[in-house]
């Protein structure tokens, strides 16, 4: 048995125009070890996950009707499947805007089947790393009056209202709450909160935390929680108790 052929049976929905690539990319990923469904646009998408809820949904940014960006942003719940988003422009303001909107990696097209490969295998390992950590961390958080559920992936305000986070926002919360009161670095949140093979970048995380204060501004915050130390990054500033 290969390495290839060990790769849990996890279900994949690729979503693109272009019927050659939906081919090339499902016949790859199928070899591979995944279980593949294909669409052609959004409402081809929403008929195959009803039909089976995808694991990860490999998106097209360009699509006819809804576009991939509003697509990602549907999709961007804390139950919702993971999200890679494909474009053939490349443009850095694409990049930044599919990871905003809660997109958990993003790719230049034409782009290579063994990265596209990699980048799958290296999303579905992070999705499966929180589940692990829980039974150390304990199943939730408070600081500040806020609760973070982390295993419904639930955030409440010190109001006691709930605050939706894309899966990305809460990666990153998680990795502050996990290592409070110190300072860290955009390089390290990257890593905590996308893991050592990511290839965003600074901008990415500016913007994400950016969204992220400005919701817990929004949802009662009655503290700065999130401060940001010149030429170093940022912290998280209150106390964080673990709750089992």
């Amino acid at each position: 048995m290969t390495m290839d052929d060990e790769v849990p049976q996890d279900h994949i929905l690729v979503v693109d125009d272009d019927p050659g690539i939906r081919d090339v990319v499902s016949e790859f990923l199928t070899r591979h070890g995944f279980s593949v469904d294909t669409a052609g646009d959004g409402r081809e998408m929403e008929r195959a996950m009803a039909k089976q809820r995808p694991d990860l949904v490999v998106l097209d940014l360009m699509l006819p009707g809804e576009d991939g960006l509003s697509i990602c942003r549907r999709l961007a719940r804390p139950d919702g499947p993971a999200v890679i988003m494909l474009s053939a422009m490349g443009e850095e303001t694409d990049r930044i805007i599919g990871l905003e909107l809660g997109a958990d990696d993003y790719l230049a097209k034409p782009c290579n089947p063994r990265e596209l490969l990699a980048r799958i295998r290296a999303v579905m390992r992070r999705r499966r790393e929180p589940r692990a950590l829980d039974e150390t961390l304990g199943a939730a958080c408070e600081f500040a009056g806020w609760r973070l559920d982390l295993v419904r992936h639930e955030l409440r305000s010190p109001q006691g209202v709930v605050v939706n986070l894309s899966s990305g926002e809460f990666s990153l919360l998680r990795a502050f709450v996990e290592r409070p009161q110190r300072v860290l670095t955009r390089d390290q949140l990257l890593e905590f909160a996308r893991g050592p093979q990511s290839d965003a970048f600074d901008r990415a995380i500016d913007v994400q935390i950016s969204r992220l204060r400005r919701k817990l501004e929004d949802s009662g915050g009655e503290i700065e929680l999130i401060r940001t130390v010149r030429s170093e990054g940022y912290i998280f500033t209150p106390k964080v108790t673990r709750i089992a």
